[in-house]
C-alpha cells in the first residue's frame, strides 16, 4: 500500500508544505488530493517568497493588480496570496466536507511582524479570514504569549488557527490550555464546539540541527563523555514530540476537555512540522516515520511527500519507546545540554526568518511592479 495512504489509516493525515500558483492551475495539487495522498496545506513567508518572488508565475496576475491602480507591495501581495489561498481551499473543499471539518484545511499566516502584539494579531487575522471568506481556512499565528493569547480569542470566535514555532513540551502545554479555554467560551457564548478546528505545529528537525552541533562540539572538547554524548545525537527531537503527544493524551483525558468532547469539540491535533531531514546523515524520511499515530498531522515539503511515497514505511510509531524518549530527557539534564534555551531561541530564530522572508517577498512584488510600470511608461 501507498504509505502516504496508510499514514491516513493509522489516523495521521498528511498535508503539504507547499503552494505554488503554477501547482494550482496545472492540477499538481487537485491530484495529490484526488489520489488521497493528502488532506491539507500550510504555508509560509518562506514559501510565498519562493513562489512569488522565485518565479514568473504571478507577473500577470501582479500585472493586473497594478493596472487597477494598486501599488502597495503588502497589499499586491495579499491579492496574489489570498486568490491562492481560496484555490486550494476550493481544490481541499471536498476533503473539509467528508471529514466533517477535521482535514481538508489551508493555512495563511498572520504578519510576522506582528508575533509580539496581540491585538495586532487578533486584528489581522480577523481581517484575513474574513477577506479569504472559506470555512476551510486555518489562520497561522506564532506561539509566542502574545501569538498564543491571541489564539484563545481567535478560537472564542469560530476562527480556526494553526498555532506555529512550538519547539518546547511547556509551549505546547500552554497553547492546549489556551485552546481549551477557547472552545469552552465559544460553547458559552452559543457556538457550536464542533465548528471550531486548530492545530499546535510543533516543530521537530530544527531542534536536532541545533544540538547535534552542540553534541559534537561537546563531545570533542570532553571525550570522556563523548559517548554518552554522540549517543543523543539524532533522538533527542523525536523524542521531545512523542513525549508532547503523550503530554496530549493526558491533556484531553481531562473530564474538562471530556465535557466539550461530548458536545463534539475536536482536540486541537499535534502537527510535526519542519520534517524534512536536514542532516544527509539521516533517513530523508525520518521524521515522518518516527512520528506517526492516531490525532496527528505531519505536514512535508514535497521533497519528503515524494520520499515517503517511495520508500517510506507507516506504522503506528509515536507510542513507541516512550520509555526510550524519558531516558533520553534524563540524559539531557544528566550531560547539561541546553534544551530549553535552544527551544526558546528557535522560536526567536523562527519569527526572524518569516520576518527575512517577508521583507524579502515584499521587496520581490515592489521590484517587479516598478519594472511593470516602466514597461508601460
Amino acid at each position: 500500500m501507498n504509505p502516504l495512504l496508510e499514514c491516513h489509516r493509522l489516523g495521521q493525515s498528511i498535508w503539504l508544505d507547499f503552494i505554488r500558483r503554477k501547482q494550482l492551475a496545472e492540477g499538481g495539487l487537485a491530484r495529490l488530493v484526488a489520489d488521497g495522498e493528502i488532506r491539507g496545506v500550510t504555508s509560509n513567508p518562506a514559501i510565498f517568497e519562493k513562489a512569488i518572488g522565485g518565479s514568473d508565475d504571478y507577473d500577470t496576475a501582479l500585472a493586473a493588480a497594478i493596472a487597477s491602480g494598486e501599488r502597495d507591495p503588502q497589499r499586491l501581495f495579499e491579492q496574489l496570496a489570498i486568490d491562492d489561498i481560496r484555490a486550494a481551499a476550493d481544490v481541499l473543499q471536498p476533503v473539509w466536507r467528508d471529514s466533517s471539518g477535521v482535514d481538508g484545511h489551508v493555512s495563511l499566516e498572520v504578519s510576522p511582524h506582528l508575533a509580539m502584539d496581540e491585538e495586532a494579531t487578533v486584528r489581522d487575522a480577523e481581517r484575513l479570514w474574513h477577506a479569504v471568506d472559506r470555512p476551510n481556512l486555518m489562520i497561522k499565528v506564532p506561539g509566542t504569549a502574545p501569538g498564543v493569547g491571541a489564539m484563545r480569542r481567535l478560537i472564542a470566535q469560530g476562527i480556526n488557527v494553526n498555532v506555529t514555532l512550538l519547539f518546547s513540551r511547556a509551549a505546547y502545554a500552554a497553547v492546549a490550555a489556551a485552546y481549551i479555554d477557547g472552545v469552552e467560551a465559544f460553547a458559552a457564548a452559543g457556538g457550536d464546539p464542533a465548528a471550531v478546528a486548530s492545530v499546535a505545529s510543533f516543530f521537530v528537525s530544527r531542534i536536532d540541527g541545533v544540538l547535534d552541533a552542540e553534541i559534537e562540539r561537546r563531545a570533542t572538547a570532553t571525550p570522556d563523555q563523548a559517548p554518552a554524548l554522540r549517543a543523543l545525537a539524532g533522538r533527542i527531537a523525536i523524542a521531545n514530540a512523542r513525549l508532547a503527544y503523550a503530554d496530549a493524551g493526558r491533556i484531553y483525558a481531562q473530564p474538562r476537555w471530556q465535557a466539550l468532547a461530548q458536545r463534539g469539540a475536536r482536540v486541537q491535533r499535534l502537527l510535526w512540522a519542519s520534517t524534512g531531514t536536514k542532516n544527509p546523515a539521516y533517513s530523508d524520511v525520518l521524521y515522518v516515520e518516527s512520528l506517526i499515530g492516531a490525532d496527528t498531522v505531519n505536514t512535508v515539503p514535497p521533497a519528503t511527500l515524494d520520499a515517503f511515497r517511495d520508500h517510506g514505511r507507516a506504522r503506528a510509531t509515536l507510542g513507541e519507546d516512550v520509555d526510550g524518549a524519558h531516558t533520553v530527557f534524563a540524559e539531557i539534564e544528566r550531560l547539561g545540554l541546553p534544551l530549553d534555551e535552544v527551544t526558546a531561541q528557535l522560536v526567536d530564530d523562527g519569527i526572524g526568518l518569516f520576518v527575512e522572508a517577508h521583507d524579502k517577498l515584499l521587496a520581490a512584488v515592489a521590484a517587479k511592479r516598478d519594472a511593470l510600470l516602466r514597461r508601460v511608461a
